[in-house]
């Protein structure tokens, strides 16, 4: 089947271990034969004797007690020796394997598009990514062993049965089709609920990850109560589930059981019978019994590793979904790298739609190296997909994006997005120093251009006060940071890679109008040639732009210069007129807006 294909190809250069592991864990269940065959001698030769043909004498081997003893101490050994190694092989073969799955995973994560991220839940990724690897894990060192196991020692228990008697054997092995039928039909009705198993696992996982990133929203709003209910739901059905299945088996498992102690009942039996009539001696009778395990433990562990394999199977195609999941994004061959980006942007008839929603309808504009435009207009207008586009974050159908009068689908993907620097409203820091945060883009900057960065964008000041200044570490997406503070040290961090194009995304939404007004002084001295793109609520943010864009349903309905639209009576003016209502003009004058 495709998935062992699979899991055999990322074994990489582990391959011949596990081909080791897989020879010595065929040698060691065939060795489990050899003591009882010793024990038959023993019993045979030195326990009852042989009868002597000529005499008619029992004669005792005594000289073949200790021999017998040693051979069979040094076969345990050995034997134990071979399980040692062998599962050390599958171990280390596992975790190597699943190493490199999930180093793949991560790496077709990283370049897969944002719709990709769009489709999946979190939960469910990160399940793929830990419980289903697990069990890929679990089927090399557990159940490939454990198989392989059952397989050969139920064989060669089988040869050593024939060839001492075959029909003994044939009275023992009258019960294994119907071992067979059940184990069949049990395994065709189990894997669907297995799959359905998976699913309820990824529900409770996706539940904890959304509670867990929004302890904060939960807190504010008390529903504390409301959400460890929600969980508490989906435990209880992943537990339902998990006892279901559980249950289902319970209905073949007396079957198995008894067909498993059956063995035992026939070897008395047949065993006993046998003797009477002298078809086998007491050592051979010896012998066979106590390998009457080697038939029935496989019969036991069937079921076992047919939900093993079945647990297997679900989680293996859930991540070979991910595994081989190709970004529709990527670099082109021969794509276009320059040595610097320039900064010209043009969009041209640009037509995107999310599903069945047009975001952006027929949009054109053209902006010059170094000029500032914004980009304004109700929630869900569109602004933010512009920025989204120009850094390829999804590709459009209908018409051009242009990056220096290249189509950005034929730029080189890293050198793309290596030019342009973006900070956002929505935040996101890392589980760093201020430091590594600040220089996340360039990790080898010196300190002092980490502070010049930092200073640039109004954060230094905090960072110092901080308790171990730009070396204390910042919690998950900036705990402990308030909005504003978080929106500086994002903002330090896309000017520390000095962009061609900058993309301030409500950069200062959450900061005071004194800083806003610092910011926007330093945003105008960089000291490197810079594109800069405004996405912004406030007026003050957007004023001083060459120029700016009013978004409306995907269509540009208003563009000009500050003084330009205040002219006109349309969205702009109405914003201004909110945002200054009760101002007169030396108010305006002051707050820096007129």
């Amino acid at each position: 089947m495709f998935q062992f294909q699979w899991v055999w190809h990322n074994m990489g250069n582990t391959q011949r271990k596990f081909i080791l592991a897989v020879i010595l864990q065929i040698i060691h269940p065939a060795t489990a034969l050899i003591n009882p065959k010793l024990t038959e001698l023993l019993v045979d030769w030195v326990v009852t004797g042989v009868t002597d043909p000529v005499t008619g004498e029992v004669v005792r081997r005594m000289d073949l007690l200790i021999p017998l003893a040693v051979a069979m101490c040094l076969v345990t050994a050995i034997r134990t020796a071979f399980g040692y190694f062998m599962i050390v092989c599958f171990e280390q073969v596992s975790q190597q394997t699943v190493k490199n799955i999930r180093v793949k995973m991560y790496q077709n994560m990283q370049a897969n598009e944002m719709e990709f991220f769009d489709s999946y839940r979190t939960g469910d990724l990160m399940t793929r990514m830990t419980g289903d690897l697990d069990m890929v894990r679990h089927s090399i060192a557990g159940i490939c062993r454990q198989l392989l196991n059952s397989l050969v020692l139920f064989v060669a228990a089988l040869i050593f049965f024939f060839v001492t008697d075959w029909l003994f054997t044939l009275c023992i092995l009258i019960i294994t089709p119907v071992i067979f039928m059940v184990s069949n039909f049990y395994s065709r009705k189990i894997k669907p609920m297995y799959r359905g198993l998976r699913e309820r696992m990824t529900e409770l996982n996706t539940a904890a990850q959304e509670n867990i990133s929004g302890n904060k929203v939960i807190k504010a709003f008390a529903r504390e109560d409301y959400e460890i209910s929600k969980f508490d739901e989906k435990n209880k059905a992943y537990r339902d589930t998990n006892i279901f299945v559980n249950l289902y088996w319970m209905k073949f498992f007396p079957i198995m059981e008894m067909a498993a102690n059956f063995l035992t009942i026939v070897v008395a039996l047949v065993g006993g019978l046998f003797i009477i009539n002298g078809r086998l001696t007491a050592g051979e009778l010896m012998a066979m019994s106590s390998l009457t395990w080697a038939i029935a433990a496989p019969m036991r562990q069937l079921g076992t590793l047919l939900n093993d394999t079945q647990r297997f199977f679900a989680s293996a195609s859930k991540i070979i979904e991910i595994y081989y999941q190709a970004p529709t994004i990527h670099t082109k061959d021969n794509a276009y790298q320059p040595e610097k980006t320039e900064g010209d942007i043009s969009f041209e008839n640009v037509t995107f739609r999310f599903g069945k929603s047009t975001v952006l309808d027929d949009v054109s504009f053209h902006i010059k190296p170094g000029q500032t435009v914004a980009f304004m207009g109700a929630t869900g207008c569109g602004k933010t997909t512009v920025a989204n586009l120009i850094l390829r974050f999804y590709d459009v159908k209908e018409g051009h994006i242009r990056v220096d009068g290249v189509d950005v689908r034929d730029w080189d993907l890293k050198t793309l997005r290596g030019g342009i620097g973006m900070a956002t409203q929505d935040v996101f820091l890392f589980s760093d120093t201020a430091e590594g945060n600040v220089c996340y883009g360039v990790p080898d900057m010196s300190e002092e251009d980490v502070v010049k960065y930092a200073k640039m964008a109004d954060a230094d000041d905090f960072i110092r006060h901080m308790t171990e200044g730009y070396d204390t570490i910042i919690g998950e997406r900036g705990v402990g940071l308030s909005g504003g503070q978080k929106q500086r040290i994002a903002l330090a961090r896309a000017l520390a890679v000095r962009p061609a194009i900058l993309i301030l995304d409500d950069t200062t939404s959450a900061v005071d109008m004194e800083t806003e007004k610092y910011i926007q002084g330093q945003l105008n001295n960089l000291d490197f040639p810079c594109t800069k793109i405004v996405i912004g609520q406030r007026i003050s943010s957007v004023k001083n732009a060459d120029q700016i864009f009013i978004l409306d349903h995907g269509k540009i309905v208003e563009s000009g210069t500050h003084s330009e639209l205040l002219k006109k009576n349309g969205y702009y003016r109405e914003i201004f007129n909110i945002q200054n209502s009760g101002m007169d003009v030396q108010d305006l004058q002051a707050v820096g807006v007129l």
